[in-house]
């Protein structure tokens, strides 16, 4: 446990989505010293989900034998494009929250200092600061999950764009006239490798008629199905599910080509749920697909790596973002 020094030591990273919010408290040297997670429950609106922010971060102090006095910043990455000036979500579609000011509200639960990043950038940086010992000037993430997002470092620090839009790599079009997206386009990334659209194409072919090791598993509707499911089943030896798996990281290889070609960073990094349970069946297919698919030549010595920090990458990147805002 850490001791009660009394002293500002202490740095807090929140991960937070339309499903769980998740807060860690970690020392200057970045290391974890307790977590708390609580389920985010959007439909309750604005005021009730900061409410809950705020009793996640007090619950990972408590675990830590702390006060709230001692937390120096707080860090936080929220869903959606953010205002890290203003402090304010702009949009977030799965939570239904449009301009809300979280960095306000939750100042004046805490009484401490909290940074707000988009949560795709906040894991590009815990992955950075973390993983890659900030040695690589120039990194993508890339993380796969409900969506896909990303995260960009130029230069060693955090590239948000113009209007705190970039990294938006979800939104690529890989294939013109492609699968219907969320955000109202056709063929985006996301629409073709993210969690959501492997689960659709999964139960589109089985509608079809298509045979899958998984209707014996969770039925024939296939609800509450899992990333750490399709794993089970390739190693069944699931063709279908095989076939799906393998087309999202042809996907995801031209995607990462297309990160070589326009930007050449020294270092593309894939994380998100679903490279966490399916990295032994989609990284080889990523790394072969991206070095075919980029130009001669300049996707030379770059290195493309899954991440290991997982569910933490989140929490890491919020206290990196505390701990620099607070400098």
């Amino acid at each position: 446990m850490a001791e009660s020094t009394g002293k500002q030591e202490y740095f807090i990273g929140v991960d937070f989505g339309g499903t769980k919010i998740l807060a860690g408290v970690f020392s200057p040297q970045l290391k974890c010293l307790g977590r708390a997670k609580v389920s985010t429950k959007p439909q309750r609106g604005p005021d009730e989900v900061i409410e809950r922010i705020a009793r996640c971060i007090k619950d990972a102090v408590d675990e830590c034998d702390l006060k709230i006095g001692q937390v120096r910043g707080i860090g936080i990455g929220a869903p959606g494009p953010v205002d890290p000036d203003a402090g304010k979500v702009v949009f977030a579609p799965n939570l239904g929250w449009e301009d809300v000011s979280l960095k306000k509200e939750l100042e004046k639960r805490l009484e401490v200092p909290v940074f707000l990043e988009n949560d795709t950038n906040i894991c590009t940086l815990g992955v950075h600061a973390v993983e890659l010992n900030s040695k690589p000037k120039n990194v993508v993430g890339i993380f796969l999950g409900t969506g896909i997002g990303g995260g960009i470092i130029l230069n060693g620090e955090l590239h948000s764009g113009f209007n705190h839009g970039a990294g938006e790599i979800g939104h690529m079009v890989i294939e013109v006239g492609g699968p219907k997206c969320s955000c109202g386009n056709q063929g985006c990334f996301e629409a073709l490798a993210s969690r959501t659209a492997i689960f659709r194409k999964i139960q589109n072919s089985v509608k079809e008629g298509k045979k899958t090791v998984l209707t014996e598993m969770l039925g024939e509707d296939l609800l509450d199905m899992r990333s750490g499911d399709l794993r089970k089943a390739i190693r069944r030896g699931d063709k279908l599910v095989e076939r799906v798996v393998e087309e999202a990281a042809e996907y995801t290889g031209v995607a990462v080509a297309n990160v070589i070609n326009f930007l050449n960073p020294e270092v593309i990094v894939l994380g998100g749920g679903v490279i966490d349970a399916l990295e032994d069946e989609m990284m080889a297919i990523i790394i072969e697909t991206a070095r075919d698919s980029a130009m001669p030549g300049i996707a030379k010595g770059i290195e493309i790596l899954p991440s290991k920090l997982g569910d933490d990458a989140g929490i890491t990147g919020g206290a990196v973002l505390a701990r620099r805002a607070g400098k």
